[in-house]
């Protein structure tokens, strides 16, 4: 029970609500409850993590910082992550492989590898090259 509560504890410390270990769900905002998912999902250290919008409803800063500390979860445990999202920076900052599907019905467009380094910045001109990349094949290149 003793492991089981460190683990607990350590999933909270991870999403940043420690302070809120004991508050009920409906004592939550959006943005807290669904660190609070990410939490449960992390606790029992799992071999895949299939993430679909994790990091939507969260503030652009916690949500920075969120994507941040998932990579580095992901390089320290090694847990492999399928990551569902609508923000192109966000797939682009995180994943080494990005599929890029068409509207629907969903088909593969194409694939873009990642194959920059981590820590990635987002300042890096390389990043830059693969959002024009995606953003082109999804018909936004002109906006940028």
């Amino acid at each position: 029970l003793k492991t089981q509560r460190h683990r607990v504890d350590d999933a909270l410390q991870r999403v940043g609500l420690t302070a809120f270990s004991q508050a009920y769900p409906h004592q939550l905002s959006g943005g807290m409850a669904q660190r609070a998912a990410l939490a449960r999902a992390l606790v029992n250290d799992p071999r895949i993590l299939i993430l679909d919008e994790p990091l939507g409803k969260l503030d652009s800063l916690t949500r920075i910082a969120m994507q941040s500390e998932l990579v580095e979860l992901w390089q320290r445990t090694g847990f492999t992550a399928l990551l569902v999202t609508h923000d192109v920076e966000e797939a682009l900052f995180m994943a080494s492989r990005i599929v890029v599907l068409s509207e629907r019905p969903a088909r593969i467009k194409d694939e873009i590898v990642n194959d920059l380094p981590y820590p990635r910045h987002r300042g890096d001109p390389r990043l830059a090259a693969l959002r024009h990349r995606a953003l082109a094949l999804l018909g936004l290149d002109a906006t940028w």
